[in-house]
Formats: C-alpha cells, sequence, structure tokens
C-alpha cells in the first residue's frame, strides 16, 4: 500500500469503488509564517489503527485538527470513504474525537454522559438506551451506569470516553493522547483493551501520541512524524527494525548511533571502518566506498562475553560504567576504547547469573544482521 498520493487521483465530490478509507492529499497547515504540517499525504485502509507519533510541536496535533475540521487546511484536500470531506463544519463531518482530557460532563451520570450526544441527534428514545447498554455492556461498566465521572477510576473514565466517542457510530475515531491521563501501569494494561474495542466495533482510528511504546502497542501502522513531515511510515516492526533515518533510529526506541565509512560494499555484504571496530553488515548497501554513514545497533542486538569471542568485526573490548536493573532485563552502560558509551541489554533468563561490576571488562558483541546502515 503507498502512503504517497497519486498523481492523477480525480478531484472530484466522490470517487468510485476507491479502496482507501481516509485519503489525506497533500495537505499543508500554516500558521503566519510557521508551517505546523508541510505537504503531508497519507492513505488509511478501513479499519486500520493508525497513529501519528511525534514530540511536542511536530504537527502531529494539528493534522488530527485539520482531519476533525477544527483547522482549516491552508492547501491539501481531505476524503473520507470516497467523499472529499475538506470543507464540512466537524458537526457534519463522520468523525468522533476522543480527548486526553476526556470531557466527561461531571454533572451527568456514566449512563447520562454516553447517551447525550444521541440525544443531542434527537436519536428515539427506545434506540438510545439499546445503543448506550450495549456500548456499556461492550466496555463492562453496565454496573457503574449510575455513578458520576468522578466516583469511577482513571481507566473506568477512559473507557466512558471511549464509548461515548463510539455510541454515535463514527465512521473514524480520532483519538488525541488517549491514554496521557493515567499512571504508566494501567496506561500499559488499557492499551491492549482499547485496541480489542476498537477493532471488536471495527471503526477505522487515527490516534495522536508522544508514546512510542504505546504507538508501538496499539497501531497497525505509523507514521513519525517532524517538523510538519512524514519521516516514515510503516508497520510498528518496520519502522522499529529498518528505520530510514537518523532520527527515526533515535527516536523510536533506544539506539546506538556509531559513525564511520564504507570500505567495502558487495550485493552480500559491507563492511564500514570506524574507529569503534569493524562493522560487517550481512548485505549490500549500494553506497560508494568513503561514504560517510552511521550504524544503528538496538541495545537489545548486542552479547556481552567475560571473554573475546575472537571475531574481527563486530566486537568491541570495553568496561561496564554503569548498569540499572529493570527486573526483565539489565542496561549496561559500557564504556569503549575510543571512550564514547555503548548500551546493551540483557535478558535476565537466569535468576543466579553471573555477577557483573562496574569497571568490569567486556566485549560487546552482534551478528551481521543486527545493524541499519544510515546515510549521513
Amino acid at each position: 500500500m503507498s502512503s504517497a498520493m497519486p498523481a492523477n487521483f480525480p478531484l472530484t465530490n466522490t470517487v468510485a469503488d476507491s479502496p482507501v478509507y481516509l485519503r489525506i492529499d497533500h495537505i499543508t497547515k500554516r500558521f503566519g509564517d510557521t508551517i505546523a504540517v508541510n505537504d503531508v499525504s497519507l492513505d488509511i485502509e478501513r479499519g486500520e489503527i493508525f497513529a501519528l507519533l511525534g514530540s511536542s510541536g511536530c504537527g502531529k496535533s494539528t493534522l488530527l485538527r485539520v482531519l476533525s475540521g477544527f483547522e482549516t487546511p491552508s492547501s491539501g484536500r481531505v476524503w473520507l470513504d470516497g467523499k472529499d470531506v475538506t470543507d464540512l463544519p466537524p458537526y457534519e463531518r463522520p468523525m468522533n474525537m476522543m480527548f486526553q482530557s476526556y470531557a466527561l460532563f461531571p454533572h451527568l451520570n456514566v449512563w447520562e454522559n454516553v447517551a447525550f450526544g444521541l440525544k443531542r441527534d434527537g436519536v428515539a428514545k427506545a434506540e438510545i438506551a439499546q445503543r448506550v447498554e450495549d456500548m456499556l455492556q461492550l466496555v463492562q461498566l453496565q454496573k457503574f451506569a449510575k455513578r458520576s465521572p468522578h466516583q469511577l477510576s482513571g481507566g473506568q473514565q477512559q473507557r466512558v470516553a471511549l464509548v461515548r466517542s463510539l455510541v454515535k457510530r463514527p465512521q473514524l475515531l480520532m483519538l488525541d493522547e488517549p491514554l496521557g491521563a493515567l499512571d504508566k501501569k494501567l496506561r500499559e494494561e488499557t492499551q491492549v483493551e482499547l485496541v480489542n474495542i476498537i477493532k471488536k466495533v471495527g471503526v477505522t482510528c487515527v490516534m495522536v501520541t508522544h508514546d512510542q511504546d504505546e504507538a508501538m502497542t496499539m497501531a497497525d501502522r505509523i507514521a513519525v512524524m517532524n517538523e510538519g513531515k512524514f519521516l516514515q511510515v510503516g508497520a510498528p516492526s518496520e519502522v522499529y527494525e529498518y528505520p530510514n533515518c537518523r532520527f527515526v533510529a533515535d527516536f523510536v526506541g533506544n539506539v546506538n548511533l556509531l559513525d564511520g565509512e564504507i570500505s567495502e560494499d558487495q550485493p552480500d555484504h559491507a563492511v564500514i571502518s570506524s574507529d569503534v571496530c569493524s562493522f560487517h553488515v550481512g548485505h549490500g548497501i549500494s553506497g560508494h566506498l568513503g561514504m560517510p554513514v552511521t550504524v544503528a545497533l538496538r541495545p537489545e542486538k548486542i552479547q556481552l562475553s567475560r571473554q573475546d569471542p575472537g571475531n574481527s568485526h563486530n566486537t568491541v573490548a570495553c568496561a561496564v560504567d554503569s548498569m540499572s536493573y529493570f527486573g526483565s532485563y539489565t542496561s549496561y552502560h559500557l564504556r569503549m576504547g575510543n571512550g564514547k558509551s555503548l548500551q546493551a541489554w540483557v535478558t535476565n533468563t537466569d535468576r543466579h547469573h553471573e555477577h557483573i561490576d562496574i569497571g568490569q571488562r567486556l566485549w560487546a558483541h552482534w551478528p551481521d544482521n543486527a545493524m541499519v546502515v544510515l546515510i549521513r
């Protein structure tokens, strides 16, 4: 599936038999001299959960507001299910947004909060009752129907806000930092629950988050944004394992970024020379000799040994600067011979593993398929 906008896309009010559900067509949004969103295009499939991932000020929330109709794009179009909705006001778009604050009405109980939008739309009482009951059953909150929002936990409030958005049966659900108000443990528990509910309902979803773990856990695909542009679009595993630039590698997950230059480039392998070690990469990279590159190496790909493994490539002697125990794994900060730091994560599979001391000399090594080479 291409994330780019086809050149021959018809600029009409409907697109017959379009395989794309949401199409973002060369959207730009300016605020004075500031470009918040810079000519982005994207196709999202029906039923997909798509995450816009980036740090504060990258343009992701502005793009979400353009999709919802709260901001008018400076240029470009928004298509939903083959129809151009760019000029429709928010209340005429078949979309609903759930905000980080949840925005529940404190003077209404849970049942009334969920029913509020249906009542305002003039839905018949019997249908309102059925749809609200169905939604509360979906999130297992039937017994809390008469409680006020302040009597609920953060996770329960989040579920109420979600079903209040879903009860109107929107074609598109937009989530703005949906779990940002929850503590870490509850947020992790709620991520899977939220995905299960969205998938069960079958609604297409676009979410905004700065939390890479949240995006990786919840989304079918991710767009990493920076300075108003999409740097990379792909499945979570693709973006993590095969970042296409230094920014994406550094932003998504932890990574060691090690500079060098190409000293050999063959169809089945490449060698990168550096002051760290000689990197042997298990594929060609279509560069030229002497080209400056950066080797991206994830901490979990590194193995540690007390003895020199005797490899001519992908091995570096180092000393332990510090270590942090996280239960399932231990993170080691290692000092290499050039004085720079290398981070390695070792899974704690053995409860009685050998103790490693600060200052201890170790060898870090990794396979030739563990690295991604990025052009500088």
